[in-house]
């Protein structure tokens, strides 16, 4: 009975363990998927595309930009994106405030704004982001 129990919690484990081992496998290139990999990766963008038409100059926009970055500054990227997702609500509003405040700014304007930043109290950062409020959120 114990012999049977463990075949069938084996069977059970493997079963299960089944397909995370074949997701394992590198997915082949583009050229190589199926249709139904392709669509499966197309889908929700063609639905975001399709929800938003006030957006589609921004996706397309972001998309190009995308494009034209370097393996490295794709890499920053995904960092600061995982930085800004931990973040709380407060310095996340703090973050866009500072990044809108920083577009039109010169590499020189920028670092003096980073150092008065980091001389910043808590409640001062607070203060500044109220007076240079970040755009509203787009809506997705």
């Amino acid at each position: 009975m114990n012999t049977r129990l463990s075949l069938l919690s084996l069977a059970l484990l493997l079963a299960c363990a089944a397909p995370a081992f074949a997701q394992q496998q590198p997915l082949p290139e583009w050229d190589q998927l199926t249709p139904a990999q392709r669509e499966t990766l197309i889908a929700p963008m063609r639905d975001r595309w399709n929800a938003s038409p006030e957006q589609r100059q921004r996706m397309y926009d972001h998309a190009r930009g995308w494009q034209q970055m370097t393996p490295e500054q794709h890499m920053q990227a995904r960092r600061g994106m995982h930085r800004f997702e931990n973040m709380s609500p407060q310095q996340q509003r703090e973050a866009r405030a500072l990044f809108e405040k920083m577009r039109d700014m010169d590499k020189a304007q920028r670092e003096q704004l980073r150092e008065q930043w980091r001389k910043m109290t808590p409640e001062q950062r607070r203060q500044w982001t109220e007076a240079n409020p970040p755009p509203p959120r787009p809506q997705r």
